[in-house]
């Protein structure tokens, strides 16, 4: 096991994947830049991932103008609950989440009310670029809130939804964690803001290690509950549609980053084409060889399906706790 003090750049031998090898190796060699624009534009990401049968979040509107900023409180009036992000924004920035609402006062996860100034504000920050790639002007997505399973997460996550980022590589699910919000992160799975990170075993979506700014924990630091015990439902069925992301966009390494809505179930979130590496600290485990291994299959004439190569990384990936 890591010692709590372990860099990313001192597990080398352990397999851990750096940012040059990332980028030249894998996003380089396997990801058409062409293909970019499917999933560094929130909106393109919903609508081929709707064409392709992926569940995703309801859409409630769209904010393209400055002219149209006054139009989002009638476009919830009808929604309890709603998201509003940056259709370009990274690195989970921009994003306000409200889960309640009544006579124009707006109430975030943190139990926190902001006005219709504020809310107003926040999109025409977003419009302006002020959270997206390259500091490009943008549009507002408008989307209902996820209903997420709060049964099986109980005690997981502090005022926000927690998600799920699966790396897939050449359509194999190769690694996985689980980003769990805290007070520190603002109610938001963000891992740089505070955001706890549990890294999931492959087979079975079930907790291998937690970590909170690069550092090893055992229990969730605003609710006490033990990490240890985290187990992902349908873990199989998330996946599986994680895994379907290669047809949907073509890129060869890439983030899936899912919720699981008691609904609804499994949802396609975000797909990203430049993952994070923290990943491989909250599993304690190097991506190369897994990555190594995958490209050593080749490409067989007729490629497996994305339930069949679900079912390949489980047998190979599969993890040990290491609480």
């Amino acid at each position: 096991m890591f010692s709590m003090f372990t860099s990313p750049q001192k597990l080398n031998a352990k397999g851990i994947m750096g940012m040059n090898k990332r980028n030249g190796a894998y996003i380089g060699r396997y990801n058409d830049r062409s293909k970019y624009p499917l999933v560094d534009d929130k909106l393109k990401t919903k609508i081929i991932a709707q064409e392709h049968g992926a569940t995703v979040p309801k859409l409630i509107g769209v904010i393209g103008q400055q002219a149209e900023v006054k139009r989002i409180h009638a476009m919830v009036e009808n929604w309890p609950g709603f998201v509003i992000k940056p259709a370009r924004g990274s690195g989970g920035k921009g994003i306000l989440v409200i889960i309640s609402h009544k006579d124009g006062v707006y109430i975030k996860p943190s139990g926190q009310a902001i006005n219709k100034e504020d809310v107003e504000r926040h999109i025409s920050n977003a419009l302006a670029g002020l959270f997206s790639l390259g500091g490009k002007n943008d549009v507002a997505v408008v989307e209902n809130l996820i209903k997420f399973d709060d049964v099986s997460f109980d005690g997981y996550s502090y005022e926000g939804v927690p998600d799920i980022r699966v790396i897939v590589f050449k359509g194999y699910p190769v690694m996985a964690m689980m980003r769990c919000s805290t007070a520190a992160s603002d109610g938001k799975a963000n891992l740089h803001q505070g955001a706890v990170g549990v890294g999931l075993d492959i087979a079975t979506g079930r907790a291998v290690r937690a970590v909170q700014f690069d550092r090893p924990i055992t229990h969730h630091p605003d609710t006490d509950k033990p990490l240890n015990g985290l187990v992902v439902p349908n873990w199989e069925k998330l996946l599986t549609l994680a895994s379907s992301a290669w047809e949907m966009t073509g890129l060869g390494y890439m983030g899936t980053d899912m919720v699981l809505d008691k609904e609804e179930g499994p949802m396609v979130l975000e797909l990203n084409a430049r993952p994070g590496l923290a990943i491989q600290i909250a599993n304690g485990a190097g991506l190369l060889p897994r990555l190594q291994h995958i490209e050593s299959l080749g490409t067989p004439a007729e490629y497996p399906k994305a339930a069949e190569r679900v079912a390949y990384a489980a047998k190979q990936f599969a993890a040990k706790p290491q609480f």
